[in-house]
């Protein structure tokens, strides 16, 4: 049976229990204690974005929307990304703005690099 969280008191004694887990460090968690914090993450997401409201209201809409919160989540530059990407920051800035067309090796390194869902690229190039 799937661990639900049933009510507010519910969500933050299971965050508790979370937070202890997290802090044992993965490395010292036992194969049952790494799937049992995986059930209570689960959960704990559910609750959040179905009771708590906490799952963001607009989802992107296109690839430079995709990019802007993927660098919002990693809290990193627009120049980390383009490192990251294998691209130069000149052309994500223009990507990023519309002046640009995203190119073959721009779609394989958001494909590859970010795993952003491929009927997504095609369905927003």
């Amino acid at each position: 049976m799937e661990f639900q969280i049933t009510s507010e008191k519910h969500y933050h004694e299971t965050m508790v229990v979370i937070y202890d887990l997290m802090n044992k460090g993965e490395a010292n968690l036992s194969g049952s204690e790494i799937e049992r914090l995986r059930e209570l993450t689960v959960a704990t997401e559910k609750f959040e974005d179905k009771v708590l409201g906490l799952k963001p209201v607009k989802q992107p809409d296109s690839i430079p929307e995709v990019l802007e919160l993927f660098m919002f989540e990693k809290r990193i530059s627009q120049a980390k990304l383009a490192d990251e990407l294998g691209i130069g920051k000149p052309k994500l800035s223009q990507i990023l703005t519309g002046k640009r067309k995203p190119d073959v090796a721009f779609i394989k390194a958001i494909y590859y690099k970010l795993k952003v869902d491929p009927k997504f690229i095609l369905e927003h190039i």
